[in-house]
């Protein structure tokens, strides 16, 4: 991600104010915690659409599967600080959901990434095609349209 993302382009967004124990000897919060903020927040992103996760997915033997995050740190959070966490769909693959993610204190960017989630077999953990009633949720919900 080379350009910074806009808050305009997320439908989605969830509040997390940091805690104590995230933040490092260096008074800032911890690099490594800003993935688990992008997981709680695509938790969250996913109940937004009407989805349970992971039960909606798994009746139907499928789950996702993480194969790339990128994180890029613009500005560091401290303790306390409240958060906005923008979450979008940006591509939906034949099997695989592009998260774009960008995190704000008010109005300055603090970080943007990318999350790349596979849909695949829960058992043999083989790719397969995204569920087309998942599809419908998210064309239906965001702002701007996934690139597919």
């Amino acid at each position: 991600m080379t350009t910074r993302l806009s808050r305009d382009a997320f439908t989605f967004f969830h509040p997390l104010r940091v805690r104590w124990a995230e933040v490092d000897p260096q008074n800032i919060v911890f690099n490594g915690h800003y993935l688990t903020y992008a997981d709680v927040a695509i938790t969250e992103y996913f109940r937004a659409l009407g989805v349970v996760y992971p039960g909606d997915l798994s009746r139907e033997g499928g789950d996702f599967f993480a194969i790339k995050s990128v994180l890029e740190y613009l500005a560091p959070a401290h303790f306390d600080d409240q958060l906005q966490i923008g979450v979008r769909v940006a591509r939906l693959g034949r099997s695989s959901l592009s998260f774009n993610l960008g995190i704000w204190r008010a109005d300055e960017a603090l970080t943007q990434g990318e999350l790349i989630y596979v849909h695949a077999d829960s058992a043999s953990r083989r790719s397969r095609a995204l569920p087309e009633w998942l599809r419908e949720k998210v064309r239906g919900y965001e702002r701007y349209a996934a690139q597919e």
